[in-house]
Parts: structure tokens; C-alpha cells; sequence
């Protein structure tokens, strides 16, 4: 089985979003998808409901802290925010490949619902295009 953490400050929105994708695409008895914070800021409900237009339910997650997982062996480490890439504490997995990139953060946005919405859609793309191209690049799925 494989280990994929996602990681972003908060672990409220962009690595949520991508928890969610890797869960949805990947079949579950081959990778375990962990998603965690460098703080831990709550479950955005933007997310969850961005993420439900897609007919994915991460209502259910929880705001982690990196610290929780320091016993886990990672094969992946993605982080998804800048803040999350240069603040990261020790990870202490052995051979842990790390991918970067840098998604918008739409629960800054401030405005009105249709300009916090495309926000949230404009993010929630990106990521899941994101995820799909990670997941065929390396031979994630069946």
C-alpha cells in the first residue's frame, strides 16, 4: 500500500479538495491518502460544498496536523501552498517523493457568493487536474 500526504497550512480548503480527488480516483485498497496541516484551521465549508458539485462528499474529513502523522512512511508529500512548502517541519519519511505546486487560496477571497463560488471552482479545477495528471504520471491507478 502506498502513502500520499497532502499538505497545506491550514487543512481547511486546497488539500482537503485534494484529499478528496485522490480518494475518489484512487482505489482505497492500494493507497491510504492522508491530508494534514501545518496549523489546523477547521473544515471550510466552501470546500465541502465546491467539492459536492462533483459528487464528492469530504463533510467527513477532519483539520489534521502534520505532527499527527509522524509515524507514517510517506511515498508521496504534496504540498498545495507555498506557506505549506517553505514551513514544513521534518517529515522523517525515508523515501518520500515531493511534489510542489501552488494553488490559490479562494477562502481568501472576499466579494460576493459568485465571486467566492468561482473562486472556489476556479481552485477545485485546477487541483483536480492537478490530481489526475499526478496519478497517471505515476502509475497510480489499476
Amino acid at each position: 500500500m502506498k502513502n500520499i500526504l497532502v499538505l497545506c497550512t491550514g487543512n481547511s480548503c486546497r488539500s482537503q479538495m485534494a484529499h478528496g480527488y485522490l480518494n475518489h480516483f484512487l482505489d482505497n485498497r492500494k493507497v491510504k491518502v492522508y491530508s494534514a496541516g501545518i496549523e489546523t484551521h477547521g473544515l471550510n465549508p466552501g470546500a465541502v460544498s465546491i467539492m459536492k458539485e462533483d459528487g464528492i462528499d469530504i463533510s467527513g474529513h477532519t483539520s489534521n496536523h502534520v505532527d499527527e502523522y509522524s509515524d507514517i512512511d510517506f511515498n508521496y508529500i504534496i504540498t498545495v501552498c507555498d506557506h505549506a512548502n517553505e514551513n514544513c517541519p521534518f517529515i522523517p519519511s525515508k523515501n518520500a517523493i515531493r511534489l510542489h505546486h501552488n494553488f490559490f487560496d479562494p477562502s481568501k477571497v472576499k466579494g460576493t457568493d459568485t465571486e467566492k463560488h468561482a473562486a472556489f471552482l476556479k481552485t477545485k479545477n485546477e487541483i483536480k487536474n492537478y490530481i489526475m495528471e499526478f496519478i497517471s504520471k505515476n502509475n497510480l491507478k489499476d
